[in-house]
């Protein structure tokens, strides 16, 4: 297939144009899009069965259906009826399929509700259920032991192959949290807290000690008469939690502590077990986040065995990952990094010598799929040809030689058979809406899916994705513009600017609809161009772009926001007078933060669960980006909307989670407080029930008020 050059491709990116296109979007279309089909049809639950040659994906929520390279007839392997005849002794009924995760070639198993249902396919009946209590979370499974590591409350549990329960902690103190993934704030890419051995004859967890914390209160509102509720919230610049890394032993049911030393309030992070089991690696990053310690640990004792390595940042080092063991190399791992400026991947043994820098260049890695079998070659997505596309390599680990196995233009994730030979690359482009393609290596054997656009027949807005410069003279940003469906380059334009703006995001890609909601589409449809560019200090473009912000969160991303309001004001179709701006969580911070900086340049704004001042945000975060308010005082002065707050003059619309454990929300209330001292005027809605994000039935209330106080302001 060709390839795009990139700057052709900018000059001539649209999306979903205007043939007989006569449907038109309702709000709650907009909002609740999945349910109305308006989101390209895929295949759930998609990967290969074992080390085979087979695949399967689930069909209508009720077929686990599986074709082969070299048959593409589909075969049902089981049905939700044949699963649910099966279940039947077991008190348990599935209502649909999915979480499909194979054990081997022959079994898979899935958790449903409080259930995890081991299932034969080749015997044709369930192998066992783990009925695990009623208030079981953070479920995990090891195929290995034939056992389920859970947590209930604040305590850790593991049930058996015999489905017995053994309990691994008894902390009577709530406040002493075991097995869970809410550590550190699922900051370095924390989404576990339960780590199995490769074997399975240990389970390493976290024990997180948040007692020194400080309670924070909040309102439930849903009882009457209403209660006050308290959750821990370390601020930044204020005492932290303590964690720990414990591994039990289930042969001598014993907990080990691993000897992480002081201070206690370090982090945690990069959890990998060595594949003999004898060794545990952590990541110990220091609270400043500017020194990190890769550390390797006895098991048995819990002593330090030696530090493979360090690593130092004037401004921060973010582990995001664990170590990648080569397979069939068990004294060889693969570790992710930034400290040449750009993510990419270091292959290092396991006494810490740096074998070999494996990827390099001025883009990043921004995953690593799989090894193949036999350890030669890894599959990884990478930013190489495109900061909004997304590709798959296939990395030869000894000489670092990448062999691209996508070309078309938009975002790719590939799934390599366990042998390597065999690829399955899913895409979505601006004029993709998702295609799914086998391939040998890079050759496409065949199409699996080639979805339509589910929005052919409605009367949606030309997109357009572009560049600019940003505001140091030399940056490139990438940008995107939707247009009126009945666009007339003769009227002018209300627009409305989309904006999150803040680290680990990207908002404009080469993907289905650009990246964009269908509430931007509903949005344009009504008459206002939607406008979002990614400004420094967004994902994926190396760590001089990201951290710009450091130490003075908002103001160059703001400046930079504003070479998009001087590109639309040269836009003739524009009317400059009417620009507004909307955004959640960073988003609101920026909102508020624009409103009130550059007061001339937009009329109205509304501003989601925002940061108004960033010594009322976490430890984890805040303190990566501004330092502590102790020791950035004037970076904490000059982002704080509090301080900026009498120059508002357009329209301000803040909304918050009354129940938000995110961004607290006083930090709403102490921007409403100090407005009122100054008799500036700001509306403000409540949610009484939700937390940082607004979901269920009560979406569509929320995004009806956004929309309309644009319609009645801007």
């Amino acid at each position: 297939m060709k390839k795009l050059v990139l700057t052709t491709f900018l000059l001539t990116l649209f999306v979903l144009h205007s043939f007989s296109q006569t449907g038109q979007l309702t709000l709650k279309k907009a909002v609740f899009g999945y349910s109305y089909g308006l989101y390209p049809q895929s295949l759930y639950d998609l990967q290969w069965r074992g080390d085979s040659h087979n695949f399967t994906y689930v069909k209508h929520w009720k077929d686990l259906v599986q074709q082969s390279v070299a048959d593409k007839k589909e075969k049902v392997l089981v049905s939700i009826d044949d699963l649910n005849k099966a279940l039947a002794g077991y008190d348990v009924k599935l209502d649909y399929l999915t979480g499909i995760q194979w054990v081997d070639n022959q079994s898979f198993y899935i958790v449903n509700d409080n259930h995890l249902i081991v299932y034969s396919v080749s015997a044709g009946k369930v192998k066992k259920v783990f009925n695990l209590p009623e208030r079981a979370a953070n479920i995990t499974y090891s195929p290995q032991a034939d056992a389920v590591a859970f947590t209930v409350k604040n305590n850790l549990f593991y049930m058996d192959s015999l489905l017995h329960i053994h309990q691994i902690t008894f902390d009577k103190d709530t406040n002493i949290v075991n097995g869970d993934s809410y550590v550190h704030r699922q900051e370095f890419g924390i989404d576990h807290g339960i780590f199995w051995s490769p074997r399975g004859n240990y389970i390493a967890f976290y024990r997180k000690d948040q007692s020194m914390v400080e309670d924070y209160p909040v309102v439930d509102y849903t009882v009457f008469p209403a209660k006050v509720k308290y959750f821990k919230y370390p601020f930044a610049g204020r005492t932290s939690e303590q964690v720990k890394l414990g591994v039990y032993n289930l042969t001598e049911h014993e907990i080990t502590y691993m000897e992480t030393g002081q201070p206690a309030d370090h982090y945690l992070t990069s959890i990998t077990w060595d594949p003999g089991e004898k060794y545990v690696y952590i990541g110990i990053l220091n609270r400043d986040q500017n020194h990190l310690w890769m550390n390797k640990y006895d098991v048995y004792g819990g002593h330090l065995v030696k530090t493979l390595f360090e690593e130092t940042n004037p401004k921060y080092v973010e582990p995001l990952h664990p170590l990648y063991f080569v397979p069939g190399h068990d004294n060889e791992f693969v570790y992710f990094s930034q400290r040449d400026g750009w993510q990419h991947l270091y292959l290092y043994d396991t006494n810490g010598n740096l074998l070999r820098q494996l990827t390099r260049g001025p883009w990043e890695v921004s995953e690593l799929v799989s090894f193949s079998a036999d350890g030669r070659y890894a599959f990884i997505i990478t930013t190489k040809d495109s900061p909004i596309q997304r590709h798959g390599y296939r990395l030869d680990l000894k000489n670092g030689h990448l062999t691209q196995l996508t070309s078309d233009h938009g975002m790719h994730r590939i799934i390599p058979s366990a042998d390597g030979k065999y690829v399955i690359n899913s895409y979505s482009s601006t004029d993709v809406p998702r295609r799914i393609i086998l391939q040998e290596g890079s050759k496409q054997l065949r199409i699996l899916l080639d979805a339509q656009n589910p929005l052919e027949n409605y009367k949606i807005g030309k997109m357009r994705i572009g560049t600019l410069t940003a505001a140091d003279g030399h940056t490139t940003l990438y940008y995107r513009i939707i247009l009126p469906p009945d666009f007339d380059p003769k009227k002018k334009y209300p627009v409305v600017v989309y904006v999150y703006g803040g680290p680990h995001a990207q908002l404009v890609l080469d993907t289905y609809l650009g990246g964009a909601r269908l509430w931007n589409y509903f949005m344009a449809q009504k008459g206002y161009i939607m406008f979002t560019i990614d400004n420094r200090g967004s994902d994926n473009r190396g760590f001089a772009f990201e951290s710009v912000i450091h130490r003075h969160l908002g103001v160059n991303e703001m400046k930079d926001q504003l070479k998009g309001v001087e590109y639309l004001k040269t836009l003739p179709y524009v009317d400059s007078s009417r620009i507004g701006v909307h955004g959640w969580s960073f988003g609101g911070f920026m909102t508020t933060s624009l409103l009130t900086t550059y007061p001339d340049v937009f009329k109205v704004g509304v501003a989601g669960g925002p940061v108004i001042d960033w010594s009322m945000y976490e430890v984890m975060y805040g303190e990566r980006y501004m330092d502590t308010p102790q020791s950035n005082p004037d970076g904490y002065a000059l982002t704080s909307v509090l301080n900026k707050i009498q120059n508002l003059k357009g329209k301000l619309l803040i909304i918050h989670g009354q129940i938000d454990p995110i961004v607290v929300p006083e930090n709403s209330m102490r921007l409403l407080m100090k407005a009122q001292k100054l008799n500036v005027q700001v509306d403000y809605y409540p949610y009484p029930h939700q937390e940082h994000g607004v979901g269920g039935i009560d979406r569509l209330h929320l995004m009806q008020k956004i929309t309309d106080y644009f319609d009645t302001y801007l």
